[in-house]
C-alpha cells in the first residue's frame, strides 16, 4: 500500500502534542510496512531541520519541506471577516505546495492520501485533480469549537464577537470539507459523534492517540509531597486560558489549604506574564529539554482546559509514565476514563481540593492511580492495535469504487 501523508507541521521535533500525534501516525505505518512518502509545510513556529530527523526516518519517508508564512496578515485576516472565509484555514494554502504536490502525484501513484488535520484540506482540490488516491481526513480536531470555547470563555465583548465569527465561518469550512474526503480518522470518539451530528455521511473510524509502552518506562514511587505540574505548548491558546484560570481561580485556595504544594509550569513559548507571576509556590520553568524525565520527577499533572477539542496528547503520555492526573472535564474529553480510577475531574476549586485532599491524605493513592491509569493506556491506545485499525479503514476505503470526474488526464 502506498501512502502520501500531508502535514500542516513537521513531525521533528516532536515538540507537541500535534507533532507527536503526526509523527505517531507515520511511524506506526512504517511499522507496518507501509510504503509512505511525506510532504509537510515548514512555517516560522514550526521549521523544518533535516539534521534533526533521524536518518533511517528520513530515507524511508523521503520527507520534503515546503515553507510557508502562515503569521497573521491583518489585511487578509480582515478581508475574510468581509468574504466569510475561513483566515485560519486558507493561510495555509501555498501555491509552492500545492506545485510539490501536484509534481508529487503526477509521478506517483497513491492508494491513501492522508491528510493531517483540518489545515491541508485546501488541498483537496489539486489531490482530486491528479489523482484518484483515497482521501483520509486525520481530525486532531474540531477547530470551530476551540473558538467557540474560548468566545464563551472571553469577557471582553469585542473579542467574544470576533472568536464567534470565527468559530461561525470554521465551522461553516469543516461542515463543507466534511463530504468532500473519502473517510475520517477521528481522533476520539466524542468527536466521531459530533461529525455525525453535523451531518457527515462519509465512513468514520476511531484512530486515538497510540502509545508504544515500551518507550515510556514506570517505577512504582511513593510520593511525600504534593508536586504539582502543567506541561504543554503555550504557544496555544486553549493552554495559556487554562493555566491563567488555574492561578487565578484555583491555587490561592490550594496553597491556602495546601501550604507545602508546589505547582510548576513547564513548555514551550511560554509568554513573559508568566515569568513575572509572584504567587507563591509556583515555580516557571519554561521550556524542558526532556519531557519525560520532567513528568516522572513530578507527582500530579494538572489539565486545565477551559476550551479545546480531540484528545490531549499529554495526557495519554502522563498515563503512560505513571502519573496521577487531575484535569477539568474539558481537558479529558475524548478518553476513556473512570473518574477517581485512572483520572480525577475537577471543573470547579471545590473538586480540586477535594482531589488534594484525598492525596494528601492517602499518598498511595497517587501511585494507585498513576497505575491504573497505565492500564488504561495499555487496553485502549496500544500503537500496534490502533495501526492495524487504521491500515483495515484504509482498505475499506480502497475497495469502494470512487467516481472522480475532475480528474486531468493525460
Amino acid at each position: 500500500m502506498k501512502v502520501l501523508q500531508l502535514c500542516h507541521k513537521s513531525p521533528y521535533p516532536a515538540k507537541d502534542g500535534g507533532c507527536l500525534a503526526i509523527l505517531n501516525i507515520s511511524q506506526g505505518l512504517l511499522n507496518a510496512r507501509v510504503d509512505l512518502k511525506i510532504l509537510t509545510i515548514e512555517t516560522a513556529k514550526h521549521p523544518f531541520v533535516k539534521e534533526n530527523i533521524p536518518k533511517d526516518f528520513f530515507k524511508k519517508t523521503e520527507i520534503e519541506s515546503v515553507y510557508v508564512d502562515t503569521s497573521l496578515n491583518i489585511v487578509d485576516a480582515f478581508s475574510s471577516l468581509i468574504t466569510q472565509d475561513s483566515y485560519n484555514i486558507s493561510r495555509f494554502f501555498s501555491p509552492d505546495f500545492d506545485f510539490k504536490l501536484q509534481e508529487e502525484l503526477t509521478k506517483n501513484e497513491y492508494d491513501i492520501v492522508h491528510l493531517e488535520s483540518l489545515f491541508m484540506t485546501p488541498y483537496i482540490s489539486t489531490i482530486r485533480a491528479y489523482s484518484n488516491a483515497r482521501i483520509v481526513l486525520r481530525s486532531h480536531n474540531l477547530e470551530f469549537i476551540i473558538w467557540k470555547r474560548l468566545a464563551k470563555q472571553s469577557s471582553n465583548m469585542a473579542k467574544k464577537a470576533y472568536l464567534k465569527l470565527l468559530a461561525h465561518q470554521l465551522k461553516n469550512y469543516e461542515l463543507d470539507v466534511l463530504n468532500q474526503v473519502d473517510g475520517i480518522a477521528a481522533i476520539s470518539k466524542r468527536d466521531a459523534e459530533d461529525f455525525e451530528d453535523l451531518g457527515s455521511k462519509k465512513p468514520k473510524e476511531v484512530i486515538p492517540f497510540g502509545i508504544n509502552l515500551n518507550e515510556y518506562s514506570f517505577q512504582k514511587k511513593n510520593y511525600s509531597e504534593l508536586s504539582l505540574f502543567h506541561l504543554g505548548s503555550m504557544d496555544w491558546t486553549p493552554n495559556v486560558e487554562g493555566v491563567n484560570w488555574f492561578l487565578e481561580s484555583i491555587w490561592p485556595e490550594i496553597h491556602k489549604r495546601f501550604p507545602n504544594a508546589n505547582f510548576y509550569i513547564a513548555g514551550r513559548e511560554l509568554p513573559e506574564e508568566f515569568y513575572q507571576n509572584s504567587s507563591p509556590n509556583v515555580h516557571i520553568i519554561g521550556e524542558v529539554e526532556d519531557a519525560k524525565k520532567f513528568i516522572s520527577a513530578n507527582s500530579i499533572m494538572i489539565v486545565p482546559l477551559l476550551s479545546g477539542s480531540g484528545i490531549r496528547v499529554k495526557i495519554i503520555e502522563g498515563m503512560a509514565l505513571g502519573k496521577a492526573i487531575i484535569s477539568t472535564s474539558i481537558g479529558a474529553e475524548g478518553l476513556n476514563y473512570k473518574n477517581k480510577e485512572n483520572i480525577w475531574i475537577a471543573d470547579i476549586v471545590d473538586d480540586f481540593i477535594e482531589a488534594l485532599h484525598f492525596f494528601n491524605e492517602n499518598k498511595d493513592g497517587i501511585q494507585r492511580m498513576g497505575i491504573a491509569a497505565r492500564e488504561l493506556v495499555k487496553s485502549e491506545y496500544d500503537e500496534g492495535l490502533i495501526i492495524k485499525n487504521l491500515l483495515h479503514f484504509y482498505e475499506k476505503l480502497i475497495e469502494t469504487p470512487i467516481h472522480n470526474p475532475g480528474k486531468i488526464t493525460a
